[in-house]
């Protein structure tokens, strides 16, 4: 099993956007912050799974169960419900790759839940800032 925990940072509505990917596997954990477009928060948490989905499948293939970790209602909520009136386009896109795996567990957690994640965006975030 893999767990798989995303948060996004944004500064600015839209503005300047990054994703903390966490990714645990074997008690191994791999870590990456990346720039996103710039992007409202909510679009950004999107990204942010979408992206880490991506990074599962390019690291171990899409064969196991995922565990999914966000603290970002919107996204967990629009996954359960597989309806987002706003970020639909988005949804879809990250449906298809949850569609890849034999089994996807979405399940919503409290910021603080996310530490690991959320401190890989927001150091991220700052680093661009301070260019």
């Amino acid at each position: 099993m893999i767990k798989l925990f995303t948060d996004a940072a944004t500064k600015g509505n839209p503005g300047t956007s990054t994703a903390g990917i966490l990714i645990i596997k074997d008690g191994k954990q791999f870590q990456y912050a990346v720039s996103l477009p710039d992007s409202s928060n909510h679009t950004a948490e999107f990204l942010a799974a979408l992206t880490g989905f991506q990074y599962v499948e390019k690291l171990f293939g899409n064969t196991e169960t995922l565990m999914f970790f966000s603290d970002s209602r919107i996204v967990t909520e629009s996954i359960d419900k597989n309806y987002s009136k706003k970020y639909n386009d988005l949804l879809m896109q990250l449906a298809a790759l949850q569609a890849k795996f034999p089994l996807v567990i979405t399940q919503w957690i409290p910021e603080k839940e996310n530490h690991g994640a959320h401190t890989l965006a927001t150091q991220k975030l700052h680093s661009i800032l301070k260019k």
